[in-house]
């Protein structure tokens, strides 16, 4: 029986340590390909390349006998998932696996993250995708104690199929003393921002974004009450962004009078 062809991608990198890792454990499940950014894309969101040139190219990185195949570009995450699909792999992956991302895709940063957007770009296709990120920033970020939980959850996914429409967003704490996995739902919660006026070495005046994460929520059934209790979380994610809910109170709208 021929091994799961797994596509691993994420926003960092392709040299970035969180993709390494993830690299090695998605090796011992199945086949690899790696499609992912020359250069670090993060909060990206789901941006695309329509107005400039898009350039790939195969690359070694693992010399190792069996390294898996893998091609940097120029482009976003949602844009490595889609050549990938469209012009590299010649046949379609089994999973895609994105990260695992080197800092926190929890609560609203779901939405600016491009490691999720990868995720959700090979979602929107009907493959069953995950994206993995961990509570730590570091470049030099210690992923070992979570690679046996990351490789689990792969291949719960590969056996048991996903949940129609959605895409598995993956968030892991900072600690060598896990206690085990969470399914969530999404924290209420934002960045207070400001942006500090700077001067350049030039003479001309820049802005650069700070910010402090406000949480707003207190459940005790969210990714950042289980990340906080030293859980790994997972929250189904979908792509359909619909208000369901909403669509009865604006049906009483009087939208068609003149």
């Amino acid at each position: 029986m021929d091994k799961p062809l797994i596509l691993v991608t994420n926003d960092d990198g392709i040299t970035a340590p969180g993709l390494r890792a993830l690299i090695r454990t998605m090796k011992e499940i199945g086949d690899v390909v790696v499609v992912a950014p020359d250069s670090p894309q993060s909060g990206m969101g789901h941006a695309i390349t329509v107005d400039s040139t898009l350039f790939s190219k195969k690359v070694v990185i693992d010399q190792k006998n069996g390294a898996p195949s893998e091609y940097s570009t120029s482009g976003t995450p949602a844009d490595c998932v889609k050549l990938a699909l469209k012009v590299i792999l010649d046949r379609r992956p089994d999973i895609c696996v994105s990260g695992i991302n080197h800092g926190s895709n929890s609560s609203i940063n779901v939405i600016y993250s491009g490691t999720m957007s990868a995720a959700i770009e090979a979602g929107i296709e009907g493959i069953p995708a995950i994206g993995f990120s961990l509570c730590d920033y570091s470049w030099n970020a210690d992923f070992e104690p979570c690679l046996n939980h990351v490789k689990n959850i792969v291949s719960e996914a590969l056996t048991n199929g996903m949940p129609k429409g959605t895409v598995l967003n993956v968030n892991i704490p900072k600690t060598e003393d896990l206690k085990g996995v969470k399914i969530c739902r999404q924290a209420r919660g934002n960045w207070n921002e400001e942006f500090d006026k700077r001067t350049s070495p030039s003479g001309k005046d820049y802005y650069w974004l700070t910010g402090e994460f406000e949480l707003l929520d207190k459940g005790q059934d969210t990714d950042e009450w289980a990340l906080s209790e030293g859980y790994i979380s997972i929250v189904p994610t979908q792509f359909d962004l619909t208000a369901h809910h909403a669509i009865p109170q604006l049906n009483n709208w009087n939208l068609n009078e003149q």
